[in-house]
């Protein structure tokens, strides 16, 4: 049938299953937008209060779910403002299609307005993109998109589509996901490009050398990365580590690729990891770590990190292997299949006295109390308390991020959304809304600091329009805190540009704009608010004081020895 690029574009996504779009409308996508009134009854659409914030919910969404996000934006500033989301989800290996419309074919070039290389722009920070001049082309590269977006390693995807291209018409043929790549055009791409579709097939060979290696460990660690979480590898990273019987660091993107609670989980791992993870890898005989790729806040010295051990990276993504640190041995292929593999030729194993020494260390800190002011742990703990276990958790990036990864005990793939790779500040509460939106069932709470939210708080004219009950903790130090902590441990407490003593009030803020909030600092009025917050049905803002110069702790400094800690 002859249709339209717009029709054609609203076909193929949901030809995709696409039941959400997070977008924000503009001139050149003025055709597409068009053709989404007509599909209301099949594709639901968030309006965002700014680009970026619907990028970060695009995210949230895809992080949530497991789905691939979509978000629209127009072309120029609307395109640009998107690029903070894309480097967060390219970073995290996050599948989010993102698209977007340019000025026509007779204006491309011409410094038009609102014109801008958005392809150019976003070439190192997407797995792929594509800029659509053609309409008989549409179709294919949509639906080739979506395919690099949600296989292998997952990543975000750009497309441009020139205005022109929305207008004109093409023969559309439909055509079911699961037949894409047995016909045409997608099919001979499948041929030349299979790596951007299939993961690697692990070797057998490798497989069984790790074998040997388990059996021959006496202290073996194991490290939950964000692949376990990415590749929804949770039930077999567990039933691997029961079966050799081995601790468990999680690094900040494995929240939920291993339950926190088990009684094997060390912590989180690095810079501001716990003495039991960091004294275990300091001290085992042989490191596994799967999907994890060892950045400079694990590994902060790669030199000496885990330099007595044998250590072996599990990895979907050839490139991350030996890329920061050197490995004994390494296993490409999808965490899922690896350690199904492993674990199908391991007998059970036991390390008691192993255990008995990492365990011997904390796994978690303690905090003095304060008599003006909140704790951390005060905080997390009458969360954790009073919504129920499955809560989804956003967070911003700052102090904040690290204590609620620290205290809180993540159960599932999915339930932690943080911004580990790009550290985006303003990531919070998009992505909170994204998950919300994918999860109407799921309670879902931002945890922020005051400087982070001061980055998207315009995102809760969002929450109020389309009464999104996200309810917002706010970790209120009045500073930039973590800025501040390392300002005080290494720049000799010259405090520069970090001091947040001015405005706004968060509280009249959230009733600005149509919400709830309160402010509190004693456990007694959090704990009131909290019940509040459940209660009202909308968005809420707690507004939490903490002291200023509450640290996160343990830290160790940049490119030290993982053992080293300042405080």
């Amino acid at each position: 049938m002859i249709m339209t690029g717009a029709k054609i574009l609203m076909e193929c996504l949901v030809e995709q299953g696409v039941d959400t779009i997070f977008g924000y409308p503009g001139g050149t996508i003025l055709n597409v937008y068009d053709e989404l009134y007509s599909y209301g009854d099949k594709v639901n659409h968030v309006l965002t209060s700014h680009e970026q914030g619907a990028a970060h919910a695009a995210d949230g969404y895809a992080r949530s779910t497991g789905k691939v996000g979509v978000c629209f934006a127009t072309s120029g500033p609307g395109a640009t403002n998107l690029v903070t989301g894309i480097a967060t989800a390219h970073m995290d290996s996050s599948p989010v299609v993102f698209i977007s419309c340019n000025v026509g074919e007779n204006l491309i070039g011409k410094d038009s307005f609102q014109e801008v290389d958005i392809t150019g722009i976003t070439m190192p920070i997407t797995k792929c993109n594509y800029l659509v001049r053609d309409v008989n082309k549409l179709a294919d590269v949509v639906r080739e998109a979506f395919a690099i977006a949600r296989s292998g390693r997952p990543g975000p995807v750009f497309i441009d589509i020139l205005k022109n291209v929305t207008a004109a018409k093409a023969e559309f043929t439909p055509l079911a996901k699961e037949e894409h790549f047995s016909n045409g055009s997608l099919k001979d791409l499948m041929q030349r490009s299979s790596q951007n579709f299939q993961p690697p097939k692990p070797d057998e060979k490798d497989i069984d050398t790790l074998v040997e290696m388990v059996k021959a460990s006496k202290k073996p660690l194991l490290i939950c990365g964000g692949g376990v979480v990415r590749g929804r590898a949770q039930d077999e990273f567990t039933a691997f580590a029961e079966r050799i019987d081995a601790p468990v660091a999680i690094t900040l993107m494995g929240g939920g690729g291993f339950k926190g609670r088990n009684p094997l989980t060390t912590g989180m791992v690095g810079m501001h990891g716990s003495k039991a993870s960091n004294m275990a890898c300091n001290e085992c005989d042989l490191l596994i770590a799967v999907g994890c790729r060892f950045s400079d806040r694990v590994a902060l010295d790669p030199n000496t990190f885990a330099d007595q051990a044998k250590i072996v990276q599990i990895d979907i993504d050839r490139a991350e292997i030996n890329k920061n640190v050197k490995t004994a041995h390494h296993i490409v292929g999808d965490a899922k299949k690896v350690l199904e593999m492993l674990c199908d030729r391991i007998d059970q194993q036991a390390h008691d006295e192993w255990k008995e020494y990492v365990f011997s260390f904390p796994t978690e800190t303690e905090y003095d109390e304060y008599d003006e002011a909140l704790t951390p742990k005060q905080i997390l703990n009458a969360i954790a308390e009073m919504l129920p276990q499955d809560t989804i958790v956003s967070t911003d990036v700052g102090q904040h991020q690290m204590w609620a990864i620290q205290h809180f005990h993540f159960d599932y793939p999915g339930q932690l959304l943080t911004s580990g790779g790009f550290g985006t500040m303003g990531f919070g509460l998009g992505a909170a809304i994204g998950a919300k939106v994918g999860n109407p069932d799921k309670a879902v709470i931002h945890i922020t600091g005051d400087g982070s939210f001061r980055m998207n708080c315009n995102e809760l004219a969002t929450e109020q329009h389309y009464n999104i009950p996200v309810i917002t903790f706010i970790f209120n130090n009045k500073t930039l805190g973590m800025v501040r902590q390392w300002q005080t441990l290494i720049y000799d407490k010259h405090y520069s540009q970090t001091t947040l003593t001015h405005g706004p009030d968060f509280v009249k803020l959230a009733e600005a704009y149509g919400l709830s909030g309160k402010r509190v600092s004693t456990e007694e009025a959090l704990r009131e608010a909290i019940k509040e917050a459940l209660e009202c049905g909308h968005g809420y803002v707690v507004d939490c004081t903490i002291d200023t110069d509450e640290m996160v702790r343990p830290m160790v400094g940049g490119g030290s020895h993982i053992t080293k800690f300042i405080v």
